[in-house]
């Protein structure tokens, strides 16, 4: 039904009045009445009025957001008030120091501090004439920057027009600060907001934003962005508005230049969102440096889990009077910290490369650097995991290098830094001989691993034993390192069945070993004597078979005996084995010693028989799943377990084959590799919507 201008523009108005309401409630209270769709449909009803009425369009309507062609080149802003820098802290000696610093030049004042997240994206400043946005910039230098208020317009998250709270939030707010504050001011603020208000933040990109981004980018088959902050710093400066609004940046505010009424920093926060301007959630007012340090740990925890890059916390003093009396030093004020995180990548020397064996003898070079502090621990050593990945780094020993850990993610050195060389270093060869044991070592064609020839090689007893015993194995706990050692040593333990034939009084020669520890042990190796198949095929320690090989490997045959006698071709039938995995368990089997080693064990354990194949009437029959990285919600193990309760099948490594790969926190390599492979991706928000559905 068609509408007079008259009827249009009434409904233009009440229709930008709802999107603004439910902008806000999106952006800033993190919640919203209606379905995004629902919203979508608002907007394009919006937007088909205004197309009909083009002399009734604003530039402050939410059609406006992408708006004009390309502009040759950014104009220069100069900044009214400089944006400054802040000074970093690496701990809390140093927050203290700042303290007492600050301390000496106002001996009788008292310091309560507004403690929030230093995000990591690209400072912006937000310039509201009468409560419409007239122009948005950069930092620059902090006396110029550029404007860049075509691509600041496409940021949902930052409103076109200043909200106006509603009588009784500004109430509220009153009362709440009653005393301190300048009622009068605030209500005039907020009320007509007149004049110029300035707002400063940070534009982001979010981790869910840029994965997506990026499977577009592919299918595009253009530059993926490496990561959230150049995501961010480089979609501002697009001279397309277009590209900028693609790229679906947020942002959030943290500060208001002007005098608005307010007396405190915690007061900011609150104004710019009763203003419409979201701030992060994540923030705390610390009335000491205790209760900041408790803040910045807890941070610290869930940083991670966070759907946005940070690097740290921001520590003000909250008073503005005593914040503004403290002064600048340099380009810094005094009374802000920025108290950052533990760094994640360092640089340290290579001083040695000395090398491990593993339980299927191959041999593992490892890095011994000088310390290095990373992610809040002290990095001596990094796997290197193999001659040609030696190869790949050009790396000498001597080297300078980068080292990164993230989390509690294993150490690796991810770059080498050639033009800091000395002409003293060394190069790296793998040895022609077992380390342990001094047998000869090989290594076959086709294959990355060097591997010790000697099967009685006294470091891959150890391994396999570990292996054997293990969570997804035998599941014996309690048995570690150590204990698997000196049973070794004193010739308790040389092969997997002699653990079922150990008494308490065994054990007791064992070092810390008393009457209850003995048998305790004991009792928990004698419990696990009934191994379900999956989990015994993994504890043999097969090369190139883990746990969820293992896993397809029993559902395919039922049974041991059958999985035993299979041959080259019939192992092969089964989803996801190839002609390597076959090979080695063939080559496994026909070994005379692993033979009679298997026969002994089976002469301890009763191996419970597998159900049948698993049905392929589940929703994800057919799909093959890799999970990498850390869950929020629920475990690896119990995210695979829904995945196959739907008939989806779990692989252990990524291929052309791969249907989704599974990406939580701290991903490891899988995740490069389904990047590479164009497999699709899915987050954890993602994954559970699409198990849902």
């Amino acid at each position: 039904m068609s509408m007079t201008k008259q009827e249009a523009e009434i409904r233009i108005k009440k229709l930008r009045l709802e999107i603004d309401k439910y902008r806000y409630q999106y952006h800033v209270l993190n919640s919203l009445e209606i379905s995004e769709a629902a919203l979508d449909s608002l907007k394009h009803e919006l937007y088909e009025l205004e197309q009909q009425y083009p002399d009734l369009i604003t530039p402050d309507s939410p059609t406006q957001r992408v708006a004009g062609e390309p502009l040759p080149g950014f104009k220069k802003v100069t900044h009214a008030v400089r944006m400054l820098s802040i000074e970093d802290a690496f701990s809390f000696a140093e927050v203290e120091e700042w303290l007492e610093r600050m301390k000496k030049l106002k001996p009788q004042e008292s310091f309560d501090f507004f403690a929030e997240l230093k995000m990591d994206g690209l400072a912006v400043s937000l310039i509201y004439q009468d409560g419409l946005l007239i122009q948005g910039s950069t930092r620059g230098d902090g006396t110029t920057g550029e404007d860049v208020t075509h691509n600041l317009r496409t940021i949902e998250a930052i409103p076109l027009k200043l909200r106006v709270p509603t009588e009784h939030e500004l109430e509220r707010f009153l009362k709440k600060h009653q005393g301190n504050l300048d009622a009068e001011k605030v209500r005039d603020v907020l009320s007509t907001q007149s004049g110029r208000i300035e707002a400063r933040g940070e534009a982001y990109m979010t981790r869910t934003q840029l994965d997506r981004l990026n499977r577009s980018l592919k299918k595009r088959g253009e530059q993926e962005l490496a990561n959230p902050r150049n995501a961010a710093a480089g979609s501002i400066r697009q001279l397309d508005p277009k590209i900028a609004a693609e790229r679906g940046l947020s942002f959030f505010g943290y500060a208001m230049v002007g005098d608005y009424g307010t007396r405190t920093h915690e007061q900011t926060h609150e104004l710019l969102a009763l203003l419409g301007i979201p701030t992060n959630p994540n923030f705390r007012r610390c009335k000491d440096l205790a209760e900041v340090a408790e803040f910045q740990a807890e941070i610290g925890h869930k940083r991670e889990k966070l759907d946005y890059w940070i690097d740290g916390i921001v520590v003000n003093v909250n008073d503005d009077a005593l914040f503004k009396s403290l002064g600048i030093v340099g380009k810094t004020p005094r009374a802000i910290l920025a108290w950052k995180f533990p760094a994640e990548q360092g640089t340290t020397i290579v001083r040695d490369i000395i090398v491990s064996v593993g339980r299927t003898g191959a041999l593992t070079p490892v890095a011994v650097m000088d310390p290095v502090h990373l992610a809040g621990t002290t990095v001596t050593h990094a796997s290197l995991h193999n001659e040609d990945e030696i190869g790949r780094l050009g790396l000498k020993i001597g080297d300078t290098v980068i080292v990164e850990k993230a989390g509690d993610v294993i150490p690796k050195i991810i770059q080498v830094l050639p033009k800091l060389r000395t002409g003293k270093e060394k190069s790296f060869h793998m040895p022609l001989k077992c380390p342990i044991c001094g047998s000869p070592v090989k290594r076959k064609e086709g294959e990355v691993a060097t591997v010790c020839t000697n099967r009685n090689c006294f470091a891959q007893e150890l391994a396999s034993i570990l292996h054997f015993a293990s969570r997804y194995a035998a599941d014996i706990r309690g048995l570690g390192d150590k204990i698997a050692e000196q049973m070794i040593q004193n010739g308790l333990v040389r092969e997997w069945a002699d653990l079922y034939r150990l008494t308490p009084d065994d054990l007791l020669d064992l070092e810390g070993f008393a009457d209850v520890s003995s048998k305790k042990l004991y009792e928990e190796i004698q419990a696990h004597r009934k191994i379900d198949l999956g989990r015994f095929i993994n504890a043999l320690g097969i090369r190139h078979v883990g746990e969820e090989t293992a896993r397809d490997l029993a559902a395919a045959f039922g049974s041991f005996a059958k999985f035993r006698e299979a041959t080259k071709e019939e192992l092969m039938s089964v989803e996801g084995i190839g002609e390597v995995v076959a090979d080695s368990i063939v080559e496994f089997f026909g070994s005379k010693r692993e033979a009679q080693r298997v026969d002994k064990l089976l002469d301890e354990v009763e191996v419970k028989n597998a159900s049948a194949a698993k049905s392929n009437a589940g929703k994800l029959s057919g799909t093959s799943w890799v999970l990498t990285g850390s869950l929020d919600s629920l475990s690896r193990d119990e995210a695979k377990d829904k995945i196959r309760a739907l008939g989806g099948d779990i692989s252990e490594s990524v291929s052309k084959k791969t249907t989704y790969v599974v990406v939580g926190a701290d991903p490891g390599s899988k995740y490069d590799k389904a990047k590479k492979l164009g497999v699709t991706i899915l987050d954890e928000k993602e994954f559970l919507d699409l198990i849902k559905s």
